[in-house]
């Protein structure tokens, strides 16, 4: 996102998960991961903005930030119409409000055209991670963006955004797994139906839960994705 209103020249950190564009973040330096921030690193750096995510990044390392950075930018998008705050909220902050409103045109006509189809409602479990399994709750942005598409996720209520399984058997009519966090491949997807007895199907996980520019082909994908599961 950052790149796409035109700031790609003035990245001077990244996490390792920060992965594109290749060419233009190829030069730009790894401050750590999401969750393992390397405040030294950030520190010398001495940037004027730092972007954090509620769900990707620990309070305590915001807080930390805030204390030598001027400006901690807080995101937290939940539903897919949050896109529409968050290009007008970094766009603010960089003096890039016509190029976030250009994005807001882009995801308005992809959502648009989502919005134009019926799908059929089908129960869904995503699974983010293996060894313990664990799903999202319908709390959260894969969710919601899921639900556009008619995949409502199950189980229905859960204690935690992001609960662990004991079982899979929640009452799926199909099982999703996610290729991010957790890199599920075609032969956990063949054994998996085998235990299961359910029809499983690998999707694109940065296409399901990545917010920002993503979700503009995020929204295409899933619905070729839905066509091709119906």
């Amino acid at each position: 996102m950052v790149c796409e209103l035109g700031l790609a020249d003035q990245l001077v950190g990244r996490t390792g998960f920060c992965i594109h564009p290749k060419t233009a973040l190829k030069s730009v330096p790894k401050v750590g991961g999401t969750k393992s921030v390397n405040l030294k690193k950030i520190r010398e750096l001495a940037p004027t903005h730092v972007i954090v995510n509620v769900d990707e990044n620990r309070k305590e390392t915001a807080d930390a930030l805030a204390r030598f950075v001027p400006n901690v930018i807080v995101t937290h998008p939940l539903a897919p119409l949050d896109n529409f705050v968050l290009y007008r909220q970094v766009g603010k902050a960089f003096g890039r409000e016509r190029e976030a409103e250009m994005l807001c045109d882009r995801f308005d006509l992809a959502f648009r055209a989502v919005q134009e189809r019926i799908f059929e409602k089908k129960k869904a479990l995503y699974l983010i991670w293996k060894d313990p399994w664990m799903t999202v709750s319908r709390d959260t942005y894969v969710s919601r963006m899921l639900g556009l598409f008619g995949l409502q996720t199950v189980p229905e209520t859960a204690e935690s955004r992001y609960p662990k399984l004991t079982n899979l058997d929640v009452g799926a009519e199909t099982i999703l797994l996610s290729t991010e966090p957790y890199r599920f491949g075609e032969k956990h997807r063949k054994d998996l139906e085998q235990q299961t007895k359910l029809p499983v199907h690998l999707i694109d996980g940065e296409m399901t839960s990545w917010y920002g520019p993503r979700a503009i082909e995020g929204l295409r994908y899933l619905a070729d994705f839905r066509r091709s599961i119906t």
